[in-house]
């Protein structure tokens, strides 16, 4: 299981097409941004490859949507009706009268955490989170990546951007529009925090229609994050336009909504996007933590006025034991909890206290309890589906 479910089956029919079918078993060869809105509508997905922590899984893991990776001669013999088992790890043609899986590991308690950081898709997860019974207090800041906002509007943001001001502009408006639907979902007391536009060239070429798109042989320590939007010419028109459309729009309230910068290594490369996308010193903007070099930059990203800092362990963990997060075949090597990790993401933390600056770590709900044992945090971030069921487990 890529992704696991607190449901013992679900079933549906086959979804082969990729297009939206509500209540289907997505069932295709790898995950991809063109698969945005078939995941969304679909009660699970059977694919060949890919690992646990890509982003389409971590989406799915949002949304409490199963994913099972079967090999891809099996994958073939899918079709009609189809009965997932999450706790056997399998799938099987047609219904199944009873299936249960094991027990879970004891989940953290809200207890033993201070804040909660969490990871959404769109505004009706803050909905929902915000819904629950009792209310989970803790859960005072929503995270959103850039490209699930743009993959949820239909927007192409590389199409738009290359087309000049005039487009890049109405792309920034477009996000701002989104951005504004979910800070109306907002309690009082929270916050809303948008990683910046963060496409490896393999993604995005698949959503972008009129420009080409540079192949690179290794996309994932290639030209994305910070190092591409520091070379994006009218990225921050739009991003002006962003923030413009999102004061005329909340008025004092745009100050709940903040924004990070992903895939980013030292302070230098901190304050030249600062630079160019013209922010001035009284702009918070926060860093994610995702490699080794940025680790180390933690103190100096604190120094160079870095608001907070978020530490992206499914990145961090494949950068450190160079164990590719989307390949099954490495999965033994990728460990969530290996000495080095919890090494790096506790001199995250103390260089972060240590400079006032708030620190939210990223924790897989098998991970929970090891973190909050082994590591001096209790802020944390997590995926909508996750948190619930804590909160739901907690609450009976």
């Amino acid at each position: 299981m890529l992704v696991g479910s607190h449901e013992s089956a679900v079933r549906g029919r086959c979804n082969r097409l990729g297009k939206p079918g509500g209540g289907t078993i997505l069932v295709v060869e790898t995950l991809t941004p063109e698969c945005y809105e078939a995941i969304l509508s679909s009660s699970a997905v059977i694919c060949a490859r890919g690992g646990r922590t890509g982003h389409m899984q971590s989406l799915c893991r949002s949304r409490g949507i199963p994913v099972l990776r079967i090999d891809p001669p099996d994958l073939d013999a899918l079709a009609g009706e189809v009965t997932l088992l999450p706790g056997r790890e399998a799938v099987v043609l047609g219904d199944v009268e009873q299936a249960t899986g094991p027990a879970g590991p004891r989940a953290a308690s809200f207890g033993d955490i201070e804040s909660i950081c969490v990871v959404i898709a769109d505004a009706t997860d803050i909905r929902s989170t915000n819904a629950l019974t009792p209310p989970v207090h803790r859960a005072n800041s929503w995270f959103i990546r850039e490209e699930f906002l743009c993959f949820s509007a239909g927007l192409s943001p590389i199409d738009s951007l290359r087309a000049g001001t005039r487009e890049a502009g109405r792309y920034g408006a477009r996000v701002a529009e989104e951005l504004c639907s979910m800070a109306a979902e907002l309690l009082p007391g929270q916050r809303l925090i948008m990683r910046l536009l963060d496409l490896r060239s393999d993604d995005a070429a698949k959503i972008t229609t009129r420009v080409p798109v540079d192949a690179e042989p290794n996309p994932e320590l290639g030209r994305h994050g910070a190092r591409w939007l520091l070379r994006e010419r009218h990225y921050p028109h739009a991003f002006r336009t962003l923030r413009a459309h999102l004061r005329d729009r909340l008025g004092a309230d745009a100050d709940r909504v903040g924004f990070a910068v992903p895939f980013i290594n030292d302070p230098d490369e901190y304050a030249g996007l600062r630079r160019h996308l013209g922010l001035d010193h009284d702009t918070s903007l926060g860093v994610f933590v995702e490699t080794p070099a940025a680790v180390h930059s933690a103190a100096a990203f604190c120094a160079a006025g870095a608001s907070e800092l978020f530490v992206g362990t499914k990145d961090l963990v494949q950068f450190y034991l160079a164990a590719d997060r989307g390949n099954h075949l490495v999965s033994s090597v990728y460990q969530t909890r290996h000495p080095a990790v919890l090494a790096a993401l506790r001199q995250t933390v103390e260089s972060g206290r240590a400079a006032g600056v708030p620190v939210h770590v990223f924790a897989l709900s098998a991970d929970l309890d090891h973190y909050l044992h082994h590591l001096p945090t209790r802020t944390l971030m997590m995926c909508t589906a996750e948190l619930r069921h804590l909160a739901t487990g907690q609450a009976a």
